[in-house]
């Protein structure tokens, strides 16, 4: 049989009850003969609970020192299950992420896995053991404690998987698999039988909560059978993949809403050669990440740039400028916080004309302003007021989800 790498999110492992289940299903698993590594996350809301008591002691500690307390989190969840399969009369062993050779960068907080070395687990596997390994952390060259950021777990596992050369990576999260758009917010969405890593990757990036970016970036590089299911009802999941079935015929795979995203304009630029490199330049350095841009056609020797970047990023990037005003040469920044992305993302976008216009078609129906627009590809992204967000997911499902159960195609 094969190698079947399976993680467990938060909500999954949340208590008592749910801890039993996951033990339930890593040992169903075992039994059919396969070799598991079960990859965890903190138990429900443990990581927010944990920065919850940094912030009495210290609002402003090293990240370092929030790596250390965080990782704790994996740690409990881990062993506890790993007391429950011991409990079923299981052989099993618990790892940290750098008992389980899982090597990162020194970016705390926000660490890169560089290498994992699997000697103690396949030494464990071969031993016919059951291996539970914390998510969301690893070592750095300096034998410090890192963690990989929020969604990290997903990463740890994918990288178990590519490192172990996995049979298959299974996801397990609350929902039965990815969707249209967030079931909670649009009963009406359906779940994909599969999904391209493209697809997924954009979804991820724009805000689809399913998946960790980085771990689909990861599956993709490394061609990681990835599937992503629940943890709850025993339904098939979603296969995400190179190459689905009637990629060319589907224009929209799904719809993604971000509302973690503030807009920046910079108002009266001077229109010469070198300013968007002035500007963007200064936020690089600060690894302050941009999103979407516009830039106005000059008049009367000036212009305006606007651009979004997360709302972590926001008060930095605002500093940032107002400090370099002078030597960018603008007349004042305005901020707005009360903005979030929607987006549609389609592989079959680029083939078929007209999957834009319908968007723009649904929100003008529907009295929603957009204030930019960004595309690719596979993508077309709009910025709207916050207060239109989930408005702007549900009449934009409704227009292209709608035409399939009226007996149309998208």
């Amino acid at each position: 049989m094969g190698l079947i790498v399976q993680k467990f999110g938060g909500s999954s492992v949340a208590d008592a009850d749910r801890l039993r289940n996951v033990a339930r299903i890593i040992t169903e698993t075992y039994r059919r003969g396969h070799q598991v590594v079960a990859v965890l996350s903190a138990q429900g809301d443990t990581t927010d609970d944990l920065i919850a008591k940094a912030e009495e002691i210290n609002p402003h500690a090293s990240k370092r020192e929030m790596d250390m307390l965080l990782s704790t989190g994996e740690q409990v969840s881990c062993a506890l299950c790993a007391m429950a399969i011991e409990a079923m009369g299981y052989s099993v062993v618990s790892l940290t992420g750098w008992q389980a050779g899982v090597q990162t960068n020194s970016t705390y907080g926000n660490a890169r896995i560089k290498r994992v070395m699997t000697e103690r687990i396949l030494s464990e596997l071969d031993k016919r053991t059951i291996v539970i390994v914390t998510g969301f952390q690893g070592l750095n060259q300096q034998g410090d404690v890192t963690t990989l950021g929020r969604g990290g777990s997903d990463t740890s596992a994918v990288a178990l998987a590519a490192s172990l050369h996995a049979d298959l990576c299974q996801i397990y999260t609350d929902v039965d698999g990815v969707y249209t758009a967030d079931p909670r917010l649009v009963p009406e969405a359906r779940k994909l039988a599969e999904i391209t890593f493209d697809e997924m990757l954009e979804l991820a990036t724009l805000g689809a909560q399913v998946l960790h970016n980085r771990s689909v970036e990861m599956a993709k590089r490394y061609n990681v059978n990835l599937e992503v299911l629940s943890s709850f009802s025993g339904n098939p999941g979603t296969k995400v993949k190179e190459v689905v079935k009637g990629m060319e015929q589907s224009h929209i795979s799904g719809i993604a809403k971000d509302k973690n995203i503030a807009r920046l304009a910079l108002v009266g630029l001077e229109d010469e050669p070198g300013i968007a490199f002035k500007v963007f330049s200064l936020l690089a350095k600060e690894k302050i990440n941009v999103d979407i841009i516009l830039q106005s056609i000059g008049r009367e020797d000036k212009k305006d740039i606007s651009f979004t970047v997360t709302k972590s990023d926001m008060e930095a990037a605002t500093k940032i400028l107002e400090e370099n005003q002078a030597y960018i040469g603008f007349d004042h920044i305005d901020v707005n916080p009360n903005v979030a992305k929607v987006s549609i993302v389609g592989a079959g976008m680029i083939n078929n004309p007209g999957v834009a216009a319908s968007m723009f078609e649904a929100l003008y129906s529907s009295g929603i302003n957009i204030h930019m627009i960004s595309t690719s590809e596979i993508k077309v992204s709009v910025l709207v007021d916050l207060a239109d967000a989930d408005r702007a997911v549900k009449v934009t499902h409704d227009k292209f989800y709608g035409q399939i159960n009226a007996g149309g195609s998208i």
